[in-house]
């Protein structure tokens, strides 16, 4: 008869111990886009045209017989009137654009609490900007005055906008943040959206067969067998 190879025996109780394997995710692409996002809004604030803002201010004056609340109500119409056709009718020959530019560069605001009206002007040239402001708000008091009768209230023009000294916009500090923050943004929705790699199948750890198929019986239990 032949040999046959001596096999080792498996121990009893001894485990089969299996490593899950994991995959670590890859953050790269979110710093990259944060550098990205940066470099982005340097150079917009670095080349972009600055622009400048002038703001100036018309009031609404009640008349003898006329409720001074009522100056607040028609406060918000005039300044929803300030960008209107008519409005900037008058307003284009002192500030020198056709009527379809002009509305592009003005922005009146008004508050519920004040019967204040502010003009702002935005141009790339700081005396022009100051200039459809000033342009603007004297179109609405002399629009107003045609009706000044009829309502009993007067808008009288409160303080002239003056050329600033600084641009608005861009500003290279806040170009760059807004930059990195949408850079940062785009970066976390990579890494939402892009498949991951998730953990392999673990099998259970299971005890290895006992020699002979049955476990040995102890020792005492065979004496009093025989």
């Amino acid at each position: 008869m032949t040999d046959s190879p001596a096999q080792e025996p498996a121990v009893p109780g001894r485990f089969r111990r299996l490593r899950p394997a994991f995959v670590r995710p890859s953050w790269w692409p979110l710093p990259a886009c944060v550098l990205l996002g940066a470099a982005c809004g340097l150079s917009y604030g670095m080349l972009a045209t600055p622009e400048y803002a002038a703001t100036g201010y018309a009031m609404v004056t009640a008349g003898k017989d006329v409720d001074p609340a009522a100056a607040l109500g028609y406060a918000q119409s005039y300044g929803r009137l300030a960008t209107s056709d008519a409005t900037l009718g008058y307003a284009k020959g002192a500030a020198g654009e056709p009527v379809r530019e002009l509305r592009t560069h003005v922005l009146s605001e008004t508050s519920p609490d004040s019967p204040m009206i502010s003009i702002t002007g935005t141009s790339e040239d700081p005396d022009r900007a100051a200039d459809i402001a000033n342009a603007v708000t004297e179109a609405m008091v002399v629009s107003s005055g045609h009706v000044a009768k009829e309502t009993g209230v007067k808008l009288v023009k409160f303080s002239h906008a003056v050329p600033p000294g600084d641009p608005v916009s861009p500003s290279v500090p806040l170009g760059t943040a807004v930059g990195a923050s949408a850079g940062g943004l785009a970066g976390g929705l990579v890494l939402l959206v892009r498949p991951r790699a998730g953990r392999r199948d673990v099998t259970a750890q299971v005890p290895g067969p006992a020699q002979g198929g049955t476990a040995a019986a102890p020792a005492g239990e065979r004496e009093l067998a025989r």
